[in-house]
C-alpha cells in the first residue's frame, strides 16, 4: 500500500537503519543495540529534509525529530 524508503547508507553509531515514509509521516528506527521502534506524526518536512540530505546525522536527526512531544513510539523489539 504505502512504501517506505529505507535510508541505511549513513554511518551512525547509534542509527543501524532508518525506514521512512512521508505520505504518512512514520519513521521505523533500527538501532544498533537491536531495539526498533515506530515513530508516527512526524514531521513531513523533516522527513523530506532527511530524505534529500545526505550529510544529515541520522542520530541527531531521530532525537531531534522522533523523540518528541509531538510524536508517539512503539517499541518492536528490545
Amino acid at each position: 500500500m504505502f512504501d517506505f524508503i529505507t535510508i541505511n547508507t549513513r554511518t551512525s553509531n547509534a542509527v543501524y537503519a532508518m525506514h521512512v515514509n512521508l505520505l504518512l509521516g512514520t519513521v521505523i528506527v533500527e538501532y544498533t543495540n537491536g531495539g526498533c521502534y515506530q515513530y508516527i506524526n512526524v514531521s513531513r518536512r523533516a522527513i523530506l529534509n532527511l530524505m534529500l540530505n545526505d550529510n544529515m546525522s541520522l542520530g541527531m536527526w531521530v532525537n531531534e525529530n522522533c523523540k518528541c512531544e509531538r510524536t508517539q513510539s512503539m517499541c518492536f523489539t528490545n
